[in-house]
């Protein structure tokens, strides 16, 4: 097991992650231009498909982009575990 092992570099980077969240006392502000730049995308998606559309139209379908956005990442992520689940299966049989 070599420091290029996939599950040490996991390791290492979830250590690395827990030390540095343990020093920020204010995690909103840290993530803050993160959050503030993804609203903004989706902003932008939702005034390409509706130009015409009112500011609060616009908040409106950019939310809905949002929440299609984390539902594909979960979809993605469940459908990956159910993979990875299965070749484990098989390798054990």
């Amino acid at each position: 097991m070599g420091p290029k092992d996939p599950e040490v570099r996991a390791q290492r980077a979830r250590l690395a992650a827990h030390k540095s969240w343990a020093n920020t006392l204010d995690p909103a502000s840290r993530t803050a231009k993160a959050r503030a730049a993804a609203a903004g995308r989706f902003e932008k998606q939702a005034r390409e498909m509706h130009p015409t559309a009112t500011d609060e139209q616009i908040a409106r379908v950019a939310e809905n982009l949002r929440q299609a956005h984390f539902a594909s990442m979960r979809l993605k992520s469940a459908m990956s575990r159910a993979a990875k689940k299965a070749g484990a299966e098989r390798a054990a049989a």
